[in-house]
């Protein structure tokens, strides 16, 4: 174990590899399969900017498929690469979290890859947070009812097994089974990732307002798609 990992937290991108016709595939229409792809990799190109940019945190992409790794270290070159293990997105999770914890960090963050025009203090404040002696979890809820974003000091497996993944139930049952073992709990406040034609049509609405903070890949694509 180093020591800066001793003292540094995890940030780690949960990651798709950006192939026509496997990502944002609820996208098309209006997009086409490889048009969908392109916004997919603007969006990965996004979270690995503002990663980057947070004080404190090592970027980590965990990616799949394992088939994959040296187009995501293209991607984001220097970036530390944890390819995913597990059948679905709960064992996924846990053995990302736990592998990146037993490196030694002092605590691990996983973060999805679909919101582009998160503020980037919601990311310093989940770095605060998951330090601290009186916090054992840190959720970022999503608009949905998952969450964006999950972060602990200790791997639980019972957060993350037989969970109803793609539902409004996920965020709610995870703080109840937190609770029901006595997991202090704290939450960023909401946002919204972009699965569906309504939050593409959110998206480019925050950006014609000017309310989006960085998202410089998203916003250029979207102008030119728009034109």
């Amino acid at each position: 174990m180093t020591r800066s990992k001793r003292e540094r937290v995890a940030l780690a991108i949960m990651a798709k590899a950006p192939k026509p016709g496997e990502v944002k595939t609820r996208l098309c229409p209006p997009l086409s399969p490889d048009d969908a792809a392109a916004l997919y990799r603007c969006f990965l190109l996004d979270k690995v900017a503002q990663v980057r940019s947070v004080c404190g945190a090592s970027p980590v992409i965990a990616f799949t498929p394992d088939t994959e790794r040296e187009m995501f270290e293209q991607l984001a070159p220097g970036v530390q690469l944890l390819a995913q293990r597990g059948a679905d997105l709960g064992s996924r999770l846990l053995n990302g979290l736990d592998e990146l914890l037993h490196e030694g960090y002092v605590a691990a963050l996983a973060i999805d890859s679909d919101t582009p025009t998160l503020p980037t203090d919601y990311l310093r404040q989940a770095l605060e947070l998951v330090v601290k002696p009186d916090v054992d979890l840190v959720l970022g809820p999503s608009d949905d009812g998952g969450y964006y974003l999950i972060g602990m000091r200790t791997a639980w497996p019972v957060l993350f097994e037989a969970m109803p993944w793609s539902t409004a139930k996920v965020l709610p049952e995870t703080v109840r089974r937190a609770h029901a073992h006595g997991l202090k709990v704290r939450c960023l406040p909401a946002w919204f990732d972009v699965d569906n034609v309504h939050d593409l049509d959110r998206l480019m609405t925050s950006f014609s307002r000017g309310a989006a903070e960085g998202s410089s890949h998203t916003r250029r694509f979207l102008e030119a798609h728009a034109r």
